[in-house]
């Protein structure tokens, strides 16, 4: 290993991140945790690089790949747990910046608790539109310059320019989807510095801010800090949700939030996650829903100006511990005050609810999700087009097969039915630039990216291979939505009865047979 006896008896941290040439959010992971490692020799400890395995959302859209995306958070989490208990590493330094690769991470220091920190490897810069207009481009402008294609409003040429604009840097996708949630989510649980997760990706303060934080790390392996079941209590759950609501972040922050509680032995499942979504004013204007992005939130003060501004109303744990020892409090006392464009304060909140919610009724009895954030309505009823598997709506989206004023409905793309639980970002892309993103609704039980928009509801439950209603639709049943506060509700005009017999003697599908997929179907819940 090329270590002398001083450096065999120092305490060895692992430094674990998902670095590599698979996408552009893990870019330059690798030269961050060099950074860190640094930081953790010069206070004292014996660095270990600890590189995993990470799927991207981003490149696996639309086909099958997107089967791995979430089943590699189980993985992340998994081969941080081998390697720290395997190899006893004394701490964890873990650096993600992709949709699953952040949760994983954090799910593995939960599971291990040995003094541990997690950094958001931050966002991509944001493109810019070629020509006069000039305005701020991300991925999700492709996505939907596609289905502009598609319906004859845009050219070949007009794709390819916009793909070439659209991501001009490493990092993370640049507005509130999931990744920057989860970043964002990771200040709020008290894993993270405080500060760090807006920081974009290539720029050079990243270098100083992950020498510092090592720093921090190692007074932690060698003093009395708290350890990560410390720091992630319900109150830190609490306080992760209120972030989210706040900035209309990703849907999927209600998969990832109750999987780190779990690794921490708390029962919180999404009732208690839509309590707090219910209760959270959405102060953020950040996109997919929104005007803005993470650079934008950066140069106002970071992510700290949101929780602070959310601690003035009492909606935050201020007393809720950090990585560092110090409360949630203490840490945002010197945090800015909304600047009333990216972050509004709370007296002109965008929405008195938060930005996303969780609707019930007899067609998702465990629950569904949606992101109510930018939504010119909330209530819709019309006749349901059902699909079977993504490919089925993709193709009849991509050839226009339906009508304003549907229910598409997508199933069999659940946990254990996909398996993987597949995001649908293409082809609700494609329904925006077709022009039909707010003339249908959709609904499935699978996932949706935290890019999406649209009154597109996901994570139906219980889902279709495990008997749910949503196996029950027939084309043209009649499906009423109501997202209003007072409502939350998704519901079929079908008796208790027409839909246990839909439901008797019908055949579930085959199970995968072999590698990853089989474990997956066989232990997901």
């Amino acid at each position: 290993l090329g270590q002398d006896e001083d450096e065999l008896t120092r305490p060895h941290v692992g430094v674990f991140h998902t670095g590599g040439e698979m996408s552009p959010c893990n870019m330059n992971l690798r030269d961050q945790a060099q950074h860190a490692k640094t930081g953790i020799y010069a206070a004292g400890g014996m660095p270990h690089e600890c590189p995993v395995v990470s799927v991207s959302d981003g490149l696996t859209m639309a086909h099958s790949g997107m089967r791995f995306s979430l089943i590699s958070r189980e993985l992340i989490a998994d081969s941080v747990e081998a390697s720290t208990r395997g190899h006893q590493w004394d701490g964890i330094f873990a650096i993600g910046a992709c949709d699953k690769n952040l949760p994983g991470l954090m799910m593995g220091m939960v599971r291990c608790n040995v003094p541990s920190v997690f950094v958001h490897g931050g966002s991509a810069l944001p493109g810019q539109m070629p020509g006069v207009d000039g305005r701020d481009l991300n991925v999700v402008d492709t996505y939907e310059t596609i289905g502009k294609v598609l319906a004859g409003d845009a050219t070949q040429d007009e794709l390819k320019a916009m793909s070439q604009a659209c991501l001009p840097t490493a990092g993370a996708c640049a507005g509130q989807f999931t990744a920057n949630t989860m970043g964002m989510v990771s200040e709020a649980i008290g894993l993270a510095p405080i500060g760090s997760s807006m920081v974009p990706a290539v720029f050079s303060e990243r270098a100083p801010l992950m020498r510092r934080t090592a720093r921090t790390l190692m007074a932690a392996v060698m003093g009395e800090a708290p350890l990560p079941r410390d720091i992630v209590t319900r109150k830190a759950l609490e306080n992760a949700c209120a972030i989210v609501s706040a900035t209309g972040g990703s849907t999927n922050a209600a998969l990832h939030i109750p999987a780190i509680a779990h690794e921490a032995g708390i029962a919180f499942h999404l009732d208690d996650v839509a309590e707090v979504f219910a209760r959270t004013p959405l102060i953020g204007d950040l996109r997919p829903g929104g005007k803005y992005l993470a650079r934008d939130v950066h140069y106002i003060g970071g992510a700290q100006v949101i929780l602070r501004e959310l601690l003035r109303g009492g909606f935050l744990h201020g007393d809720a511990l950090t990585f560092t020892g110090r409360t949630l409090a203490q840490e945002i006392e010197s945090a800015n005050a909304p600047d009333g464009r990216v972050v509004r304060t709370l007296e002109d909140a965008l929405s008195r609810d938060g930005g996303l919610a969780v609707l019930k009724g007899n067609l998702c009895p465990d629950g569904a999700l949606l992101k109510t954030a930018g939504l010119k309505t909330l209530v819709h009823s019309g006749p349901a087009r059902v699909f079977e598997n993504e490919e089925e709506a993709q193709a009849a989206v991509q050839q226009m097969r339906y009508a304003a004023g549907d229910v598409i409905v997508i199933r069999n793309e659940g946990p254990r039915g996909s398996p993987g639980m597949r995001e649908m970002l293409g082809i609700t892309a494609l329904l925006y630039g077709q022009g039909m993103g707010d003339k249908v609704a959709l609904l499935t039980d699978g996932r949706f990216s935290g890019a999406t928009r649209g009154l597109c509801i996901g994570y139906a439950g219980p889902e279709a291979a495990d008997g749910g209603p949503i196996a029950a639709l027939r084309d043209g049943d009649m499906v009423r939505i109501d997202a209003r506060p007072d409502a939350r509700s998704i519901t079929v005009d079908l008796t208790p009865a027409e839909i246990r017999a839909r439901l008797e003697g019908m055949q579930k599908a085959a199970a995968p047979r072999g590698g990853l997929l089989e474990k997956y179907a066989a232990t997901v819940r």
